[in-house]
């Protein structure tokens, strides 16, 4: 059987094109420090007419497969995770086969997972399952996440982003899982949605969606604690981990629910709580689930007492993030590969505890640990490949009036058929993979920006046929 199972390697694309929170935050008239500061926000990645979900996976897909010298022949199963709807019924899956087509390898199990911004830890699970089961032929597993998290003009748009991630899976990894240490919460909530088949935004109730995200972290946190207890026959509590990763919508939220974390440490009264700490939330110690979720005073009071502990364990995880915003089902990987960026010389025997949540809703909270690894699948070479500091600073800030017309144009091309884009390269990085032209049978057609092909890949137009 397999062993520690986990991430081999891993990239990470953006759009190159980005907008400032507080220059959005001034065109909208908003209250300074409305994005910055109320949702933690910084900048927010989005793509422009000739990218979108399908190029961002295309271009991810074929750079770590070039960058880590990937022959596409050993790859067994290709699994997407992604909430952004361009077809009911062709998997976005099937458009990433062109690659692999054309080195005559079309025996690649998996299609797409959808649930909110859940679909990529699906997708992963899926991949890691096959490896350690009968079933696995011995190639490797490849999970894309990918989406573009976009908002009507109101207080929601702030909160989008967009990228992809591309993780390869097999044995003996770098970031292997503790897969005896998981803890999942589902149910059923109507906290954001999207039933307009006709557009790409969703219905979204912010109050309810914030408690759904704590209901859930808060569940996960107590059957991960659970099973760790019976695994290890001591307490779990924030410093049996070195760093905790989350889904970000927005920065604002994982310090609200790392802070959480502390007050159910309290609440089962671990060992790791130190006596002013349990002194100043004794207060809150008869709240109920609910009540607990709507108080502001237990709000504040945890996220001061916690301020020291997120900024070691949490504050590394968040540049991406809080760079590029919210990727849906790339966000909790564009955390995780933060912290890579950030501290990789030092994350070796480390263990990292990641919580999954996607509207709806459903989550899922798990461990893995940190090895150094061996070349090209170390640690060092992850984040070197991922190259994070170089693709934020070749990014380029578009004005909001460029930003506004950009978004009306998407949203009068979302389902439409029969145009033909700008083809505008300008500004993507050779190798990056654009929309080129949707027919009047609405198939779609790719080209790739001249740059590195993947073995057995001439770099060719990418064609829907």
């Amino acid at each position: 059987m397999a062993k520690n199972v986990g991430i081999l390697a891993m990239d990470i694309y953006f759009p190159p094109t980005c907008i400032p929170q507080e220059v959005l935050e001034a065109h909208d008239g908003a209250s300074k420090g409305k994005y910055t500061i109320g949702l933690g926000q910084d900048c927010m990645g989005f793509c422009t007419e000739v990218e979108d979900v399908i190029s961002m996976s295309l271009t991810v897909v074929s750079s770590l497969l070039n960058k880590y010298n990937v022959d596409p022949k050993q790859i067994g199963r290709l699994e997407v995770g992604s909430e952004t709807v361009l077809d009911k019924s062709k998997s976005i899956k099937t458009f990433l086969m062109q690659i692999f087509e054309k080195c005559g390898n079309t025996d690649i199990e998996g299609v797409d997972s959808t649930n909110a911004c859940y679909g990529g830890t699906a997708a992963l699970f899926n991949c890691v399952n096959w490896i350690e089961s009968s079933s696995w032929d011995g190639r490797y597993g490849l999970v894309v996440c990918t989406d573009s998290a976009v908002y009507a003009e109101g207080p929601a748009r702030p909160t989008g982003g967009a990228g992809a991630v591309a993780m390869l899976v097999g044995p003996d990894a770098p970031i292997a899982f503790e897969s005896k240490l998981r803890g999942s919460h589902m149910a059923h909530a109507y906290d954001f949605y999207k039933p307009n088949l006709a557009s790409e935004y969703p219905v979204v109730d912010g109050k309810l969606s914030q408690t759904c995200y704590l209901i859930a972290l808060d569940s996960c946190y107590k059957q991960l604690c659970h099973k760790y207890e019976k695994l290890d026959g001591k307490q779990f509590s924030l410093s049996d981990a070195e760093y905790f990763v989350f889904h970000s919508p927005y920065n604002k939220l994982v310090q609200k629910s790392f802070a959480r974390l502390l007050y159910n440490d309290f609440l089962r009264n671990a060992s790791s709580v130190d006596e002013s700490a349990k002194e100043k939330l004794a207060p809150f110690s008869a709240l109920s689930g609910d009540e607990s979720y709507q108080s502001r005073d237990l709000e504040k009071v945890s996220q001061q007492l916690a301020k020291s502990l997120y900024d070691a364990k949490v504050q590394p995880t968040t540049l991406i993030p809080k760079q590029v915003g919210n990727m849906y089902t790339a966000s909790l990987y564009a955390a995780l590969a933060s912290v890579i960026h950030n501290k990789h010389t030092s994350l070796a025997g480390q263990r990292v505890i990641l919580f999954s949540y996607g509207s709806g809703s459903t989550a899922t909270m798990f461990s893995l640990q940190f090895q150094e690894g061996q070349h090209p699948f170390s640690l060092s070479n992850i984040a070197n490949v991922m190259n994070v500091a170089g693709k934020m600073k070749s990014r380029h800030e578009l004005i909001p009036e460029k930003f506004v017309e950009l978004m009306k144009l998407m949203e009068h091309r979302y389902g439409a058929k029969d145009f033909v884009t700008s083809k505008d390269t300008s500004l993507l990085a050779p190798g990056t993979y654009y929309l080129t032209e949707v027919d009047s049978m609405y198939r779609r057609f790719y080209a790739k920006k001249d740059g590195d092909s993947t073995a057995c890949e001439n770099g060719a137009v990418a064609n829907g046929h």
